[in-house]
């Protein structure tokens, strides 16, 4: 781990040595050498400003999708607590979104101010600020398609807004700067009726209740669909359904979802996906990408 001499003070909560275990769907990984939840923007704000610019600062959102592996992070990891899980309806069925809203929050607020379009983050277990940062998507929708900006800290601690444009968006990926925090995002909804919304958010749910490991320890989705195929076929015919290694499970239920049986390490984890890739690569000559976000070190 890197040396920080001084961190400067702040007004919210910073922890040394920070389990993440406990943070990440996963429920597996190291320590964060720092964990930084800020009290409010300004809080946040000073606190990069006057951070020494050689440690690196990352965001942790829900860590669904996610594998902290258990060396730990080095620098600094932020996490945006109470202060920016606000979600408000505005003018022109636009919805403006604290970074650390969860996609339930999103859609709930949604619903009740009639406006519809967001449905699909109902389906997505993240935050906001995750949802821009990856393109988050599901059902046919993704977030370029409701985006209008984004409030964003980089690590130089300047406030930009980015519009979609400037996100340079593909899929599940984006060019937001190293280090730069989310703090906030509009999305453009339609006019919609309470009532159909919440039917189409309950289809959603009932949908991923079926067909995903959702009472499991798992990261989500865990390769990205490539191009004319599906991640989860490629990886049931390279005969991966149920494949374990030490706590580690390719999802009998969805083989796209690793699960954690109980006590995998985020080694295992790694490592079983890496396998996958192997056999997929073998049996079908595609190369599957990590969905999954993978930090620290081994």
């Amino acid at each position: 781990m890197m040396v920080v001499s001084a961190l400067p003070g702040v007004r919210g909560k910073l922890t040394a040595n920070a389990p993440l275990a406990a943070l990440v769907w996963f429920k597996a990984g190291g320590t964060a050498q720092w964990l930084f939840e800020p009290a409010d923007l300004d809080d946040l704000r000073g606190f990069l400003r006057d951070l020494d610019p050689a440690v690196p600062v990352m965001a942790l959102g829900l860590g669904s999708n996610m594998i902290v592996r258990d060396g730990g992070v080095e620098g600094v990891v932020v996490r945006l607590g109470k202060a920016f899980a606000k979600v408000t309806a505005r003018e022109g069925h636009v919805l403006e979104c604290g970074g650390g809203a969860s996609g339930i929050l999103v859609s709930s607020t949604a619903r009740d101010a009639g406006i519809s379009g967001v449905e699909f983050l109902r389906s997505i277990p993240g935050t906001v600020g995750g949802f821009v940062r990856m393109n988050g998507g599901a059902y046919g929708s993704e977030v370029k398609d409701v985006l209008v900006d984004c409030d964003v800290v980089l690590r130089s601690d300047e406030l930009v807004t980015l519009a979609t444009a400037d996100l340079g968006y593909t899929y599940r990926h984006s060019e937001l700067p190293e280090g730069a925090i989310v703090v906030s995002a509009r999305f453009q909804g339609r006019p919609g009726e309470p009532a159909a919304i919440q039917a189409e958010m309950d289809r959603i749910a009932a949908s991923r209740e079926a067909s995903q490991p959702l009472r499991s320890k798992t990261g989500g989705s865990t390769f990205k669909n490539p191009d004319g195929h599906k991640a989860w076929e490629l990886v049931d015919r390279a005969g991966c359904r149920g494949l374990t290694m030490g706590g580690a499970q390719v999802s009998e239920k969805h083989t796209n979802f690793l699960i954690n049986t109980g006590d995998a390490t985020s080694t295992e984890i790694e490592a079983l996906g890496e396998e996958v890739r192997r056999r997929v690569k073998d049996s079908s000559g595609v190369t599957l990408e990590w969905e999954i976000q993978r930090v620290g070190r081994p």
